[in-house]
């Protein structure tokens, strides 16, 4: 655990207990939607690379 998120959780440790729900399930959503995005990416590795030179090819276009 890296010192600044222990900092976090010490400090989130000292809000009542409703609050320190609410930080916990935030928290918990945010990490599920990061392994959706890594499991996203796992299955298709180009996909990100084709919707950015799609990007690009519509900038150097002019339709951006």
């Amino acid at each position: 655990m890296t010192t600044r998120l222990a900092r976090a959780f010490e400090e989130a440790s000292r809000l009542p207990d409703d609050v320190q729900d609410e930080i916990a399930e935030r928290l918990l959503e945010e990490i599920a939607g990061e392994e959706r995005w890594d499991e996203t990416f796992r299955k298709t590795p180009d996909l990100l690379e084709k919707l950015a030179d799609k990007a690009l090819a519509d900038f150097k276009a002019g339709r951006t």
